[in-house]
């Protein structure tokens, strides 16, 4: 068997930044000091006349990167998700979303797997609060192939992005020579049982689950829903009609994220049992990055459990 590659998304981000530097002069890079942490430092080192140090400010970064915008830059806004999402809400909104201007934030340590940066860095809200913005893009890629194709991606797409990076080094699942799809979910296996719709550090939990499953004799489907807005409502109703039960998996509060997305979609469409495997509406807290995921439900035998939950609610 292969070894298996781990990569941080966030590695990928840095790097994915500096390629785009090196085609596209149009392309600028702000960061509220954290530039060691988020990897923007590699696009600094790479091109200093091009990147810009907001310091401790992300409210001042974000409307430093909404001014550049409106000049024809292509503009990389980064720090903590807690940050960039959090402290800066009201900024992102009135001034990137509102006017629907070419900031795209990209987000790092997001999710409970900061591991033991401890609660006030841990979030898990800010897809619910990036969701409530008219016209904001959200990506939250599953490992480094993917972040990598969704940053170049959308320094071609215009308008505001939100793009959700982690710290913790994750398996690799896509191949190289993997295609980023704006609003469209990847189905990674058949299935006819249930689906588990997955996203971020999640879909290779998911992957584990459903061989779990199948030593059941339970034939799971697997879909990377690595967009979460706007969100691919086809293959989300296509799931709900062919297996008849849904589970969702997420690093971020069961309220507000992939879970609530995908349980809006079939509501409307197709009513079926949807479960969702996530953080239960807690705060986290301090302690190793794995032990984290273990602690809060974030694995893949957790999904097989709301995965048998769903198929007995159908039934």
């Amino acid at each position: 068997m292969a070894d298996i590659i781990k990569v941080a998304t966030r590695d990928a981000y840095g790097k994915a930044l500096v390629e785009l530097g090196e085609k596209n002069d149009k392309v600028i890079v702000v960061d509220a000091d954290l530039a060691a942490a988020t990897k923007t430092g590699m696009f600094k080192k790479a091109f200093p006349e091009r990147f810009f140090d907001a310091g401790i400010a992300e409210c001042n970064m974000i409307g430093v990167a909404a001014g550049l915008a409106t000049t024809g830059y292509t503009v990389f806004a980064s720090s903590f998700a807690m940050f960039a999402a959090g402290r800066a809400f009201e900024q992102i909104r009135n001034t990137v979303g509102y006017p629907h201007l070419n900031v795209k934030i990209g987000a790092t340590h997001a999710g409970i797997s900061v591991g033991e940066d401890g609660a006030s860095h841990q979030c898990c809200e800010d897809i619910a609060l990036m969701r409530t913005i008219p016209g904001m893009v959200i990506i939250n890629p599953a490992d480094d192939i993917e972040a990598r194709a969704a940053v170049l991606a959308m320094a071609d797409y215009e308008g505001p992005a939100y793009l959700r990076f982690g710290r913790l080094a994750v398996p690799r699942i896509n191949p190289l020579d993997y295609e980023f799809k704006l609003g469209k979910g990847i189905q990674l296996c058949e299935g006819n049982d249930v689906t588990i719709i997955a996203t971020g550090l999640m879909v290779s939990e998911a992957l584990t689950a459903k061989e779990i499953l199948a030593n059941e004799g339970i034939n799971a489907r697997v879909i990377n829903m690595h967009t979460i807005k706007p969100i691919d409502k086809e293959i989300v109703i296509a799931a709900a009609k062919e297996t008849g039960a849904i589970v969702t998996a997420e690093e971020h509060n069961i309220i507000g994220g992939l879970g609530s997305a995908v349980a809006e979609v079939v509501c409307e469409n197709c009513p079926v049992p949807v479960m969702r495997v996530g953080v239960e509406d807690t705060f986290g807290a301090s302690g190793p990055a794995v032990e984290m995921l273990k602690i809060y439900g974030l694995t893949a035998e957790n999904i097989v459990t709301k995965a048998k939950a769903a198929i007995n609610s159908k039934n």
